[in-house]
């Protein structure tokens, strides 16, 4: 599984593009593979945000980022912010309740 994490500045003035532009998104379609994603802001930085989304694979980040600019990039772009991007690759998970396999 891989986690995808852009992260960006955002002016307080422009919070509600990104916001905005985050809940358009939710209408779809989504990409294949596409798990799951979420909108975060830093609690001790009120500007800084940051989407975080879930790939089951690689392959499947690879096949999204060949169709052109993300979506999780414009998002950012509509609020006048430009991120980076960090790509995280899941070693290992600890889910309350789920035995380990």
């Amino acid at each position: 599984m891989i986690l995808t994490v852009l992260e960006a500045r955002v002016a307080a003035d422009r919070e509600a593009d990104l916001r905005a532009a985050y809940r358009e998104a939710a209408a779809g379609p989504f990409p294949p593979g596409l798990l799951r994603s979420s909108l975060y802001r830093l609690t001790t930085d009120a500007a800084v945000w940051h989407i975080a989304t879930r790939w089951e694979s690689r392959a499947a980040l690879d096949a999204m980022r060949g169709q052109g600019t993300p979506r999780g990039v414009l998002m950012f772009r509509a609020a006048g912010a430009e991120p980076t991007l960090s790509v995280l690759e899941l070693v290992d998970e600890l889910v309350p309740g789920r035995p380990k396999p």
